[in-house]
């Protein structure tokens, strides 16, 4: 498959490798962005692959982008996990963040050499910062309920963790996951940072499981959305009837899609009086 989407591009051109590439908005902002950058003999082109795909046909793509002159390199999305896994020993380097979160978010070339790197630590906390008022950790004494433990979740929490925000961080952070490899594997991320405020690791094989979670979140807590759910798959990780923080914000990482989750946020938001955010702003930083 690789070979067959990537053999011999026309122009320079830099990929998009996601499960439903055509539908996402890059396609129309990419060449706005060519422009500004006087790129504009650059083309882009999506690959999508299933979720969680077969090692080979990761390892299929990035052998392709590696061995054509003129495939530039790739913005990686949803497959972030499984592409480092599948590939790792592909790539000449690794940036520090990829190699610690165990992920690679973008691909690049520097002479004959491929690079994976992990932007998502830096994009996230530019994407959170850009709408939480200033200290408001600090001010308001808020958790953080990230549902959903694959890529975008370690960058997240990994940037709340760290020390270097000192008391500006949340009190306390709730990670779940409808499976226990991810919520195992997060985890020992954050150990690896020497994590020094709360964190509870949940498994939530059912959206009633998620609700427990969310009904017992203190006033002006964040809620998340890291799942997919809405975009990559239909439906929400919780119900209708969870009950979201007094005050707080809701965070959907999607943009497109059911966006079910926001639906649910937006149903009580007047009553909650809730902050409603969609994953835009985080996907133009990305």
């Amino acid at each position: 498959m690789g070979k067959k989407i990537l053999s011999q591009p026309e122009k320079p051109t830099f990929y998009f490798i996601g499960v439903t590439t055509a539908k996402s908005s890059i396609m129309k902002v990419f060449p706005q962005w060519a422009s500004y950058l006087n790129l504009c003999n650059c083309a882009l082109r999506g690959i999508d692959l299933r979720l969680h795909d077969k090692k080979e046909r990761y390892q299929d793509v990035v052998k392709a982008i590696k061995a054509e002159p003129k495939s530039l390199g790739a913005l990686v999305t949803t497959h972030k996990i499984d592409l480092y896994n599948a590939c790792r020993d592909l790539f000449n380097e690794l940036d520090p963040y990829a190699r610690l979160m165990g992920e690679v978010s973008c691909i690049s070339k520097r002479n004959s050499n491929l690079i994976g790197h992990a932007k998502d630590p830096i994009s996230s906390g530019l994407a959170i910062e850009a709408f939480l008022p200033k200290s408001y950790w600090k001010n308001t004494g808020a958790e953080v309920f990230c549902m959903g433990a694959g890529g975008s979740a370690i960058a997240l929490t990994s940037h709340l963790i760290n020390s270097e925000h000192g008391a500006n961080r949340p009190s306390r952070i709730f990670v779940s996951n409808r499976s226990q490899p991810r919520l195992t594997e997060i985890e020992k991320i954050h150990k690896k940072l020497n994590v020094d405020l709360p964190v509870e690791y949940i498994l939530t094989p059912a959206q009633e499981d998620s609700d427990a979670i969310v009904n017992r979140l203190v006033p002006y807590s964040v809620v998340i959305n890291a799942t997919g759910l809405g975009k990559d798959s239909p439906g929400s990780p919780i119900t209708g009837a969870a009950k979201f923080p007094q005050n707080g914000i809701a965070w959907d990482f999607n943009y497109r899609g059911d966006l079910i989750f926001l639906k649910q946020a937006q149903i009580q938001q007047k009553s909650r009086n809730l902050q409603i955010e969609d994953g835009w702003v985080y996907f133009q930083e990305t």
